[in-house]
């Protein structure tokens, strides 16, 4: 009996010490603030704005693809050579989202219209690119709870994932789901804990990158002539961040300002 009444006193003492130093590190992780930030609509601009929580955030990039060395390339009724995939807005949308009345709004989704020669693990690529034409990542805002997307599929067997790339430089791949489905649907992920989001030393917080969405086609399923749309790409994220005396000085999108005009004489 005294041996076991001192093992649950230990037993009990580190389970203490565990709650407290969970609660202890890297203290932002543990927030309340949950707010629904639209990164992509996926209607045809290039300029996208969003505020996370501290400041407004404006970025220029566009859209564009790549695809695995088994995509189709042909020529049209012209005689000019077309290279699949093929990326476009098209004027479609998702009804749970927008719902049927449309009128005075220009609606558009993007659309994918893709081919490969032979079916495999084929892979399709879209990805952000800046204004300079170098592929752009999307500073997600805050800690990042969920992603989600809407999809439309045709009931082929393909895969979505999305790459996001954390403050250290590590890439984690999150699976969105599957396209075997009729129609428009949701595609939601989480981000698992073991992505780092924050830092012991200030600033704690560490935002993901968004990279890039990978469709993969499955090597029983057809890949002759397919067509795949998205629309509204938004996070669910954790926009609160402490304040203390000075916190200024640990915003890295103040501190350039502060510094701009300093030095002496």
């Amino acid at each position: 009996m005294k041996y076991g009444s001192i093992k649950a006193l230990c037993l009990v003492v580190l389970t203490f010490v565990a709650i407290v130093s969970t609660m202890s590190t890297y203290g932002d992780e543990r927030t309340v603030d949950l707010t629904s930030i639209v990164l992509e609509d996926f209607g045809g601009v290039t300029t996208h704005e969003w505020n996370d929580g501290r400041h407004p955030r404006k970025f220029e990039y566009s859209w564009t693809m790549e695809a695995s060395k088994f995509a189709t390339k042909s020529k049209d009724e012209n005689g000019q050579e077309v290279s699949f995939p093929v990326v476009q807005y098209v004027e479609t949308w998702p009804i749970a989202l927008v719902g049927y009345n449309r009128e005075g709004k220009d609606i558009k989704s993007l659309g994918i219209h893709g081919r490969f020669d032979r079916r495999g693990f084929n892979w399709l690529d879209l990805f952000p690119i800046g204004v300079d034409g170098s592929p752009f990542e999307i500073p997600m805002p805050g800690r990042v709870r969920y992603m989600d997307m809407w999809a439309w599929g045709s009931n082929l067997d393909y895969l979505v994932e999305a790459y996001v790339r954390d403050y250290q430089g590590v890439v984690h791949i999150i699976r969105m789901g599957s396209l075997a489905y009729t129609g428009w649907r949701n595609l939601r992920a989480h981000i698992p804990s073991h992505i780092s989001q924050a830092k012991r030393v200030l600033p704690n917080l560490a935002q993901l990158r968004f990279i890039k969405f990978r469709i993969w086609t499955q090597p029983s399923e057809q890949v002759n002539n397919f067509y795949i749309y998205f629309k509204h790409f938004k996070v669910l994220t954790d926009v609160f961040e402490s304040t203390f005396d000075g916190d200024e000085l640990a915003d890295p999108d103040l501190l350039p300002q502060l510094w701009a005009n300093g030095g002496t004489n």
